[in-house]
């Protein structure tokens, strides 16, 4: 593996590693009774967690891989024509295995609890639907929320990294956008947008978390789809004079 290649690997494996450890650790640590905002972050506070984690992200590794950490937002990218199908491997690769890093040191801390830690249904930040599950919606729902978000937040990537935006912005534009998809989505699947984001925390929970886990991988990747389709239709790069 190049040096290059090797950097881009690291980059996005510590990316998602960190978004998952801040976003999930606070949903999982901080955000007690999210729902009813009795205690805890409530809310907006995990949807800051996780947008700010990209904003922060955005400017340490942009400049390396682009800070996907998302293996949506890389398909997106690849289905844009803007990186090669040998980038968006590796890409997804590191994803996977910072998500996967991620939820697995949130566990760990977790089970440091001196009183003693017992794992619930869905616990580390898992997503999921249906009855036990936040506001209890149906897979359908969770279906079209997780792929027309994740296609909208492809559509901002795109548009605000593209020749046409302001890069120097892209990173808060980004991260904002998140915060808006978090606070929507939160109380219908726990928001997804991101398959690495989900599998690490589900691989740990079991049960019903593992056993939903498909829909955030398939949802967001059909959005993703979708949302560079969109860009493809609208925006044209300005050609060199």
């Amino acid at each position: 593996m190049e040096t290059k290649t090797l950097s881009k690997f690291i980059a996005e494996l510590i990316g998602t590693f960190g978004l998952v450890l801040f976003g999930c650790g606070a949903a999982a640590i901080a955000g007690a009774d999210t729902l009813a905002q009795t205690s805890g972050l409530g809310l907006l506070g995990i949807a800051l967690a996780f947008g700010l984690s990209v904003v922060v992200f955005a400017y340490a590794i942009g400049g390396v891989s682009g800070c996907h950490i998302n293996p949506a937002v890389t398909l997106g990218v690849l289905v844009s024509g803007r990186m090669s199908g040998k980038d968006a491997i590796v890409y997804i690769t590191a994803q996977v295995l910072g998500g996967i890093l991620g939820a697995f040191v949130l566990k760990t801390i977790l089970s440091g609890q001196l009183a003693g830690f017992h794992a619930s249904e869905w616990a580390f930040g898992s997503n999921g639907w249906g009855a036990g599950y936040q506001n209890e919606y149906g897979m359908m729902a969770a279906f079209i929320t997780e792929t027309v978000l994740t296609a909208l937040f492809l559509f901002v990537i795109l548009g605000t990294t593209s020749k046409l935006g302001n890069g120097t912005m892209a990173g808060l534009a980004i991260g904002f956008t998140l915060v808006l998809i978090h606070m929507v989505a939160i109380p219908i699947t726990g928001t997804s947008v991101n398959p690495a984001r989900s599998l690490g925390p589900a691989i740990f929970a079991g049960g019903n978390a593992i056993s939903q886990v498909w829909l955030f991988m398939v949802a967001p990747l059909v959005g993703a789809v979708i949302g560079a389709i969109l860009w493809r239709l609208i925006y044209s790069e300005p050609k060199a004079n």
